[in-house]
C-alpha cells in the first residue's frame, strides 16, 4: 500500500507535461551584444548617492523608536519614573513617522547629477521636486 500514490515518471520523450524548450531568437545572437542604456534609468551613482541618503534619514528614526520601548521597559522596571504606554507609543509613532519622512528626503535630496552636493542636500530638494512635477506633466514618448 506504500507505493500506491506514487505515479511512474514517462520518460523525456512522452511530451507529458514537461513544457518545450524555446529556442533563441534567429535575430539576436546571446551575449553578443548588451543593450543601450535607458536614458530614463538612474545612473548607478546617484542610486548609491540616494540609498545612502535613505539608510541615513530612515535608519536612525526607525531605531530610535525602537529603542524607545527599551528605554521605556528599563525606566519603568527598575521603578525610576511611572511613564504612561500611551507616550511611549506616541514617541515611537513620531520616530517611525520622522523615519518615513525620512524616506522622501532621502530620494528628493540627493543630487542626480554627476556632482554629490552637499552634505545635507537641502538645495536639492526644490530642484528635484521640478523635476518629479514635470515628468507629470509631460505627454508619453512615443516610440
Amino acid at each position: 500500500m506504500a507505493g500506491q500514490g506514487k505515479k511512474r515518471a514517462r520518460p523525456s520523450g512522452s511530451g507529458g507535461g514537461i513544457a518545450p524548450s524555446i529556442p533563441p531568437s534567429p535575430g539576436k545572437p546571446s551575449g553578443s551584444r548588451s543593450k543601450p542604456p535607458n536614458p530614463q534609468a538612474i545612473p548607478p551613482a546617484v542610486a548609491n548617492r540616494m540609498a545612502r541618503r535613505v539608510a541615513i534619514a530612515t535608519g536612525i528614526p526607525t531605531v530610535l523608536g525602537m529603542a524607545s520601548f527599551i528605554v521605556s521597559y528599563l525606566v519603568v522596571s527598575r521603578g525610576l519614573m511611572d511613564i504612561p504606554p500611551a507616550a511611549t507609543l506616541v514617541t515611537s509613532g513620531g520616530f517611525f513617522l520622522l523615519g518615513l519622512l525620512g524616506l522622501s528626503y532621502g530620494v528628493l535630496s540627493a543630487s542626480w547629477e554627476e556632482q554629490p552636493g552637499s552634505l545635507l542636500g537641502a538645495e536639492q530638494i526644490g530642484v528635484n521636486i521640478g523635476r518629479l512635477r514635470s515628468s507629470f506633466k509631460r505627454p508619453p514618448a512615443s516610440s
